[in-house]
């Protein structure tokens, strides 16, 4: 009788019990340049990714977007996320050093960033070696996803990838336009970004049969470019391809108005041509430059999830739009978001495990990807590009031709012109 009291009390005590909170909370180290020449850049990265936890920590009706409808992950049982943010200025020791205070003292559970190439190479074999995932929204150095690492994740398209799509954009203008693009001109700087950039753009433009006459290696940071803007105007080559942060592309627009040099289609990597001060900064100097980007805000008009996003990123902004770089840091953390949630753990190795087996669609996301799908190199497979040139004082997508807002304008206004 004893017994069967004991039990019945024991049984009562368990139905009686209060309900325990099996919600995980779950901390991911930001690292971004937050100082130095492209700070802004950053600054609206970690924006980016505030715009992102906002979404996922709280309910919003943003219909077709992951995560938003509930507060918290309910993989985690309605675990919220936190973030420790560090600097890099752009410098990889400085980089390596944060993140190794962020795993050691911090205890973060994976980590995402970090924009300048060689910082997120050199910061991410920290983590490698530690066994926590690092996704990557936006550096495209090739290699950092030919290193055979595990718990490296990158969401953008490489240069590899934009480079293929500057060339099928200039044999699509070739189809279309009497006035033929048959050279090519090059200038990079000299990090692993801009060679990678320079070497990937001079085979490609060989294997499509277009001429370089002219390939430019110059000191990242540099305080002249004379000499390398007189080269390219004493060859004056159909196409100008340049690879340049933003401290060296104000330089080369200042030098080639100083030089009288025009390039008749100028068509950059990225960077400091689409760094958010860059038009600001440059004003008329920027007309009809051409950047390759996977994100511009007049793709709303195909992606209506785009307006809501970037109304909420004002929020976190100081009232900046979304630009390239924010737009794929905050598609890249709710990719790993996403996979966390998936994971329904924060263990870094179910984490990764999570993210091996990730497959987002293209309606989830406010870039024009295909969706999200990472290889076994840790690459995305479903990635796509845009080209969008500055006209009148503002971005507009010109390619692809289906997706293009504006018409292109060729050649580029000469500088009597602007």
């Amino acid at each position: 009788m004893r017994k069967s009291i004991l039990t019945v009390f024991a049984f009562l005590s368990l139905v009686c019990a209060p309900a325990i909170s099996y919600a995980q909370d779950v901390k991911i180290g930001v690292l971004y340049p937050l100082t130095g020449p492209v700070a802004q850049v950053g600054k609206d990265a970690v924006a980016a990714v505030k715009t992102a936890l906002d979404i996922i920590n709280n309910s919003h009706n943003i219909p077709g977007m992951p995560l938003a409808k509930d507060a918290g992950l309910k993989g985690l049982g309605g675990g919220k996320i936190s973030i420790v943010v560090g600097d890099h200025g752009g410098k990889p020791d400085v980089g390596v050093g944060e993140t190794e205070k962020m795993l050691n003292s911090d205890k973060v559970h994976a980590m995402f960033g970090a924009y300048y190439s060689s910082v997120t190479g050199a910061a991410s074999q920290v983590s490698e070696r530690a066994g926590i995932p690092w996704v990557n929204g936006e550096s495209t150095s090739p290699k950092l996803t030919t290193r055979g690492f595990k718990y490296f994740f990158r969401v953008t398209p490489h240069d590899g990838e934009f480079t293929q799509l500057m060339f099928e954009f200039m044999n699509d203008f070739n189809k279309k336009n009497s006035n033929k693009l048959n050279t090519v001109g090059i200038i990079h700087e000299d990090t692993l970004w801009g060679s990678d950039s320079g070497g990937t753009q001079d085979k490609m433009a060989k294997e499509q049969g277009y001429k370089v006459i002219e390939k430019i290696s110059y000191k990242a940071k540099t305080t002249t470019l004379s000499s390398e803007v007189q080269r390219l105007k004493a060859k004056n080559p159909d196409v100008l391809l340049p690879s340049s942060y933003t401290a060296d592309a104000y330089l080369f627009l200042n030098t080639a108005k100083e030089l009288d040099y025009n390039p008749k289609l100028l068509v950059a990597q990225n960077a400091g041509y689409t760094d958010p001060k860059f038009i600001d900064t440059m004003g008329s100097k920027a007309e009809g430059v051409i950047t390759r980007s996977p994100f511009n805000t007049d793709l709303a008009k195909t992606i209506p999830m785009i307006g809501t996003v970037n109304d909420l990123f004002k929020t976190h902004s100081g009232g900046r739009d979304l630009s390239d770089v924010p737009a794929r840091a905050f598609t890249g953390f709710m990719a790993l978001a996403n996979a966390i949630n998936n994971a329904g753990s924060t263990d870094p190795e179910k984490i990764r495990q999570a993210l091996v087996n990730l497959d987002m669609s293209s309606e989830s996301l406010i870039v024009p990807y295909r969706g999200i799908k990472f290889g076994a190199d840790g690459q995305n497979e479903k990635t796509r590009g845009i080209l969008m040139q500055v006209q009148n004082g503002k971005y507009c997508t010109v390619y692809p031709f289906e997706l293009a807002a504006c018409k292109l304008k060729y050649p580029m206004p000469t500088w009597s012109e602007r």
